[in-house]
C-alpha cells in the first residue's frame, strides 16, 4: 500500500482533469437502475454538528453555515470533503434539513468543481465519491427538481467514465481500491454498464491482492488502513451478492483471511490496536464490517488466533494485550512507520488501560515526529534514542531509515497463562545491546507480568556496549520504561512510590508494581483522531542505568483483590463536543 493513505496525498493530474472536463460535456446522463443498500457507518452526533456549522475532518475544524466548507486547509481534510464522507454523517440525521444541507452540497460541488476543478479529481477520490453518491442516491435526489435530478445523473455517468479509463493507475492501496470499488458499484447501478460488471469486479480482486498477504495483513503495517480496505471489499461482496452476482471463491478466501487478521488486531473493547498511524477506527465501523461479512461468509464461530500482520496477541478474561512483535515497515511505509518494536496495548473489558500516544499526524509536524518514537510507547528506550533511526529525506519528509532486523517471536501459553517471548536489535548498533521481553498474563486476565532485559551476547555487542560505558564515564547508559496510560485512566502514587493504583471508569483497579525500583508519573498525550488537539494523560516511568552486559527488570500489573471479575459497566464515555474535541 502506499505510504500516504490519502487519496489525495497524489496532486491530480492533468489527464484526470481533462478527462473530467472533457465527459463533463460528452457523457450523457445516466439512469439509476438499482441502489446497493448504505452500508456505511455514519455518526449521528456528527451530523447534528454539522447542522449547527462545525464540520470536524480529519482533525481540522471548518466552520460554515448552510453549506459544505470544500475549501480546508489540511490535504486530509480536502480529501474527506471532496470524498463525500459527510454524507454518512448527515445520511445517519437523516432529517429533511439534513437532506437539504447534502443537496445543497452537492450542487456546490459540481457548480464549483464538476468540470475537473479541485482537489478531487485523483481516480481514489473519484471513487470514494462515486461509492457515496450511488448509496446514499435517494436521499440526495429526493425533492430534487428535474434539473437537480439530471445534473446529478450526468456527474454520474462522467464520474462513472472517468473510472473505466483511470481506476487502474490510482495509487497502490486504498486509492486504487475504492476507484476499484466505485467503478463496480457503478457497473451494478447505472443503465447500460451492467456488462461491465465481471470485468470491474476482476480489478476489485487484483487490486485487492496486490496489497493483502497471506496472513490477511498488508505491508505498512497499518491496522486502521486494514479495517478500510476491509470495509470496502464487503461493501463490494455485499452488491454483487445483492444484485445475484458470484463473489467468487477467490475475493471470499481473501475477505476471510482479512476478518481474522482483524480479529487478531481488535481489543476487548472492539477498538483497533494503535500503531504506525492507524487509530482505534471510527465507532461501530469494524464490529460491522465483521457482521457483514459474517453475514455473507457464515462459519463456524472460532477464537481470534495469537499474531497477524507482526501484532501478536494475548487474551483472557475479558482483558487483551497486543503487541507490535515484527521490524516496522520500513519499505513500505517509511514516512509513517513507527519505531513501536516490542510496545504493547492492554483493554480490560471495554476501557483501554496501557496504550500508545498514537499518531500526531492531524496534530502537525512536530506531533507526527514526536508520536512515531520509541519513547511515545509503551517499551523501553534508551535516553535520546529510538530503536529505529530517522532521517529527513527528500522534501524535508523525516523517514525511518533503519531499525530492527532480527524480532524474536515465541508463545509459550500454558494452562495457567497466555505468554510471549519477544526480542529485538535495534539498540545493537547504537549501545551493544539487544532488548528482551517476556509478557505472560494469567488465564483469568487478571494479572500481567513482564519482564525486560538488555543483554549483550557477543564480543562484538560487548565491546560496543563497553565504548557506550566508557562515555558515561562508568555511570551507565540511561533508560526508561514507558506504560503510556488511557486519559480516561486515573493513576495515583502508592507505598511510597513503589506502586500505581490505577482507576478505571468502569469501577476497576489496577496496581503496577516494579521489583526494587521507584515508579514514577510524568505528563503524557493521547493523541487521539477526530479532536483538534491531543488530550493530557500520564504516564508510568520506570528509569535505570544499564551498567553490565546483563540487565533485568522485573514487574507486574494485576487487578486490585477487591475488583470483581465481572462488572457492570454503564458509564458513558466523554461526549463529542466542539470546539474542545
Amino acid at each position: 500500500m502506499s505510504e500516504a493513505r490519502a487519496s489525495g496525498a497524489h496532486p491530480v493530474s492533468l489527464i484526470d482533469r481533462l478527462l473530467a472536463r472533457w465527459l463533463s460535456v460528452r457523457q450523457a446522463p445516466l439512469a439509476l437502475t438499482s441502489q446497493p443498500e448504505p452500508r456505511m457507518v455514519g455518526q449521528f452526533a456528527r451530523g447534528q454538528q454539522m447542522l449547527a456549522g462545525n464540520y470536524l475532518m480529519s482533525g481540522e475544524l471548518c466552520v460554515s453555515q448552510g453549506a459544505v466548507p470544500f475549501e480546508a486547509k489540511s490535504v486530509a481534510a480536502q480529501d474527506s470533503l471532496h470524498g463525500f464522507v459527510w454524507l454518512d454523517d448527515l445520511a445517519a440525521v437523516g432529517t429533511a434539513r439534513a437532506r437539504g444541507l447534502a443537496q445543497a452540497g452537492l450542487q456546490d460541488w459540481l457548480a464549483r468543481y464538476g468540470r475537473g476543478g479541485g482537489p478531487g479529481w485523483t481516480p481514489g477520490l473519484v471513487g470514494r465519491r462515486l461509492i457515496r453518491w450511488i448509496a446514499h442516491a435517494v436521499f440526495l435526489m429526493q425533492g430534487l427538481d428535474a434539473r437537480g435530478q439530471a445534473r446529478f445523473l450526468g456527474a454520474l455517468a462522467q464520474h462513472a467514465g472517468v473510472l473505466e479509463r483511470r481506476a487502474w493507475r490510482a495509487a497502490p492501496g486504498l486509492p486504487r481500491i475504492e476507484a476499484q470499488v466505485g467503478l463496480l458499484f457503478a457497473t451494478l447501478s447505472l443503465e447500460g454498464l451492467g456488462g461491465r460488471v465481471a470485468q470491474a469486479s476482476a480489478g476489485v480482486l487484483a487490486a485487492a491482492e496486490q496489497q493483502i498477504g497471506d496472513d490477511g495483513g498488508i505491508r505498512t503495517r497499518n491496522p486502521e488502513d486494514l479495517l478500510q480496505i476491509f470495509e470496502l471489499l464487503t461493501w463490494a461482496a455485499q452488491a454483487l451478492a445483492d444484485h445475484d452476482r458470484p463473489i467468487g471463491a477467490r475475493l471470499g478466501e481473501l475477505l476471510d483471511r482479512v476478518a481474522d487478521a482483524l480479529r487478531v488486531l481488535r481489543h476487548a473493547d472492539g477498538g483497533l490496536v494503535r500503531f504506525h498511524g492507524g487509530g482505534r477506527g471510527a465507532e461501530g465501523v469494524l464490529a460491522s464490517a465483521l457482521a457483514l461479512h459474517d453475514q455473507l461468509r457464515p462459519r463456524q464461530m472460532r477464537a481470534p488466533g495469537d499474531l497477524a500482520m507482526g501484532y501478536a496477541r494475548l487474551a483472557a478474561g475479558r482483558c487483551t494485550v497486543i503487541i507490535d512483535a515484527a521490524p516496522p515497515p520500513l519499505k513500505a511505509a517509511p514516512a509513517s512507520a513507527h519505531a513501536a518494536t516490542l510496545a504493547f496495548e492492554l483493554t480490560s473489558n471495554r476501557r483501554p488501560l496501557i496504550v500508545s500516544c498514537g499518531d500526531g499526524r492531524t496534530f502537525g509536524t512536530d506531533w507526527h515526529r514526536a508520536s512515531r518514537a520509541t519513547a511515545s510507547h509503551s517499551t523501553l528506550a534508551f535516553d535520546g534514542y529510538s530503536s529505529a533511526r530517522f532521517a529527513t529525506m527528500r522534501k524535508s519528509r523525516l523517514e525511518l531509515a533503519d531499525g530492527p532486523r532480527n524480532v524474536g517471536l515465541e508463545f509459550r501459553h500454558a494452562p495457567h497463562a497466555r505468554a510471549v517471548a519477544l526480542s529485538h536489535d535495534g539498540y545493537v548498533s547504537t549501545h551493544g545491546l539487544e532488548h528482551l521481553r517476556y509478557l505472560d498474563l494469567s488465564a483469568d486476565g487478571r494479572v500481567l507480568a513482564g519482564e525486560d532485559v538488555l543483554l549483550a551476547t557477543t564480543r562484538s555487542e560487548k565491546r560496543r556496549f563497553e565504548e557506550v560505558l566508557a562515555r558515561t564515564g562508568g555511570a551507565g547508559a540511561p533508560f526508561a520504561l514507558r506504560f503510556h496510560l488511557h486519559p480516561e485512566a486515573e493513576p495515583s502514587l502508592d507505598m511510597n512510590g513503589t506502586a500505581v493504583s490505577i482507576a478505571l471508569r468502569s469501577g476497576e483497579i489496577w496496581v503496577f508494581r516494579a521489583s526494587g525500583l521507584q515508579v514514577a508519573l510524568a505528563p503524557s498525550v493521547y493523541l487521539e483522531k477526530g479532536r483538534l488537539k491531543p488530550r493530557p494523560t500520564q504516564q508510568i516511568v520506570l528509569s535505570s542505568r544499564v551498567r553490565d552486559y546483563t540487565s533485568q527488570i522485573n514487574w507486574s500489573l494485576a487487578k486490585a483483590h477487591g475488583t470483581s471479575a465481572a462488572i457492570r459497566d454503564l458509564v458513558q464515555d466523554e461526549p463529542l463536543a466542539v470546539p474542545d474535541l
